[in-house]
C-alpha cells in the first residue's frame, strides 16, 4: 500500500496544504459577511461585493485551451468495491489545443460538489467563490494543423483530484499536446454523472497502493486509441467537442505524475511501451522497481531525492534510455505543481508570514518555480514525443540558475 503524505514528508509544521486552501476559501467569503475577524487588513478587497478569486497563471504557449470531461467505464475490470456487478469507472478530462474559444466558459479548477467536499474535508463546508478558475474552455473545438496531436497522461498524488496540476496541463496543451487527466478510484475527490461526491478514503476496504492504478492508466491508453480511431469511449454517450475524434496521435504518447502519481508514471511507463517518454515529479518510486527501462525518463526531485539506497535511485539505476534528474534550490514537495502559486496567495488571504508559507512551498520564489514547472515539462516532452531539441536539457542553463542537474 502505499504510504506517501499528501502533504509530502517534509511539511511537517504549520497547517496541511488542503487546511491551507480551504480555509483561504472560506474566509475570503466569510470576512465580507462578518463571519471571520483573522483576515489580514491588507488582503485583497471584494469587487462589488464577490471576493476575488484565487488565480493560476496563464499559459505561455500559441494555442488557447480548451477541455472537456468524459465518464469512462472499463467494463473488462470488476470493481467489487463499488458494489456487485459494477465495473470500474473513473472520471477524466482532456485538455487541448482550442481554435476558438470565445463561446465557451472557463472550466473551474475542481467541480463545485468536488470543491464543497473539499471544503468539508477541511471543516469549510461553504462557500465556493473563491475557488480557482482554469484557461480551458469548456467544449471549444479542437485547433487542428494537419498532423495528429501527441499525447501525454497525468497522475495526481494521494488524497487529491485531477486538477491539481493544471498549471502544467494547460501549460502543454497551449503548446499543442492533448492532455488526460483522471481522478485514482477510491482515492480522490470527485464525482460521476448523477451520482454522489466520492471523497478520498470513503472506503477503507478499497486498494490505494501505487499498483492498483496501473491498470486504470493502461486502460487510459486504451480509450486514447478509441479516440485517435474515432471512436467515442465516452461511458454516457455525451457529444465530444468538434475535432476531437482522430485527432490524438497513439504512437507519440507520454505520461507525468506528481508524488504517488509519479510512482505509478514509473510503474505504468515500465510495464506499457505505449508509453513512449516519462516524468516524475517528485515520486518517491514505490514499490521498489528493479526492471530495466529503455524509454526516455525525467526526474524532477526535492523531497525524494536520490539518496543512497532509496527507491528513487533504485529506479535511478535500472534506466537504461535517455535520463535525467533535476532538482531546484529551495523545492520541496510541494513546489511542483499549483501549489507553487494558490498556497502563497492562499496564505496571504490567512495572514500568514513569509515563513509560514515557504514551510509549505519552500525558498524557492514562487514565480520561479512557475516558469520551471512550466519549461522543463515541455522540454522533456517535445525532445522525446516530438524530436524538437532545444538545449534545455543539456545541462545548467542561464535562464534557470537554481536548477541543479544531478549526475
Amino acid at each position: 500500500m502505499d504510504t506517501t503524505p499528501f502533504t509530502g514528508p517534509t511539511a511537517s509544521t504549520g497547517p496541511t496544504r488542503r487546511r491551507v486552501l480551504g480555509t483561504a476559501l472560506a474566509l475570503g467569503v466569510a470576512a465580507p459577511l462578518g463571519l471571520a475577524s483573522t483576515a489580514r487588513a491588507d488582503a485583497p478587497a471584494p469587487s462589488g461585493g464577490t471576493p476575488n478569486r484565487l488565480t493560476l497563471p496563464e499559459p505561455t504557449g500559441p494555442h488557447r485551451v480548451g477541455t472537456v470531461a468524459l465518464h469512462l467505464r472499463d467494463t473488462s475490470r470488476p470493481d467489487p468495491v463499488a458494489g456487485a456487478g459494477r465495473f470500474r469507472e473513473l472520471m477524466a478530462s482532456v485538455w487541448y489545443p482550442a481554435r476558438r474559444t470565445e463561446d465557451f466558459p472557463l472550466a473551474p479548477w475542481l467541480a463545485d460538489g468536488p470543491m464543497q467536499a473539499f471544503l468539508q474535508d477541511v471543516g469549510f463546508p461553504l462557500p465556493l467563490s473563491l475557488a480557482p478558475l482554469t484557461s480551458g474552455h469548456l467544449g471549444a473545438p479542437v485547433h487542428r494543423s494537419g498532423r495528429r496531436l501527441p499525447v501525454v497522461l497525468y497522475a495526481h498524488g494521494a488524497h487529491s483530484h485531477r486538477g491539481d496540476h493544471t498549471v502544467i496541463v494547460q501549460e502543454l496543451a497551449s503548446h499543442g499536446y492533448v492532455v488526460i487527466t483522471a481522478d485514482l478510484p477510491h482515492d480522490a475527490f470527485t464525482q460521476f454523472p448523477g451520482g454522489p461526491v466520492l471523497t478520498p478514503g470513503t472506503d477503507p476496504t478499497a486498494d490505494t497502493g501505487v499498483r492498483a492504478y496501473i491498470p486504470d492508466f493502461r486502460f487510459l491508453l486504451d480509450c486514447v486509441e478509441e479516440l485517435a480511431a474515432g471512436r467515442n469511449p465516452d461511458a454516457d454517450g455525451r457529444e465530444l467537442p468538434e475535432g476531437l475524434l482522430g485527432a490524438l496521435d497513439p504512437q507519440r504518447i507520454g505520461m507525468f505524475g506528481w508524488s504517488k502519481g509519479g510512482s505509478v508514471t514509473a510503474q505504468t511507463t515500465v510495464l506499457d511501451p505505449r508509453i513512449r517518454a516519462g516524468l516524475s515529479l517528485d515520486g518517491p518510486m514505490i514499490p521498489t522497481i528493479t526492471t530495466d527501462l529503455d524509454r526516455p525518463f525525467l526526474m524532477m526531485t526535492a523531497a525524494w531525492p536520490r539518496t543512497p539506497g532509496s527507491d528513487a535511485e533504485t529506479f535511478w539505476t535500472h534506466l537504461r534510455g535517455w535520463r535525467l534528474n533535476v532538482q531546484a534550490e529551495g523545492a520541496v514537495h510541494n513546489s511542483y505543481g499549483d501549489n507553487m502559486t494558490l498556497i502563497p496567495q492562499a496564505g496571504k488571504l490567512l495572514g500568514m508570514t513569509e515563513q509560514q508559507i515557504q514551510q509549505q512551498v519552500g525558498t524557492l520564489a514562487p514565480e520561479r518555480g512557475i516558469a520551471i514547472q512550466q519549461a522543463y515539462p515541455i522540454a522533456f516532452f517535445d525532445r522525446h514525443l516530438r524530436h524538437r531539441r532545444g538545449p534545455l536539457l543539456d545541462g545548467p542553463s542561464a535562464r534557470f540558475p537554481e536548477v541543479e542537474y544531478l549526475p
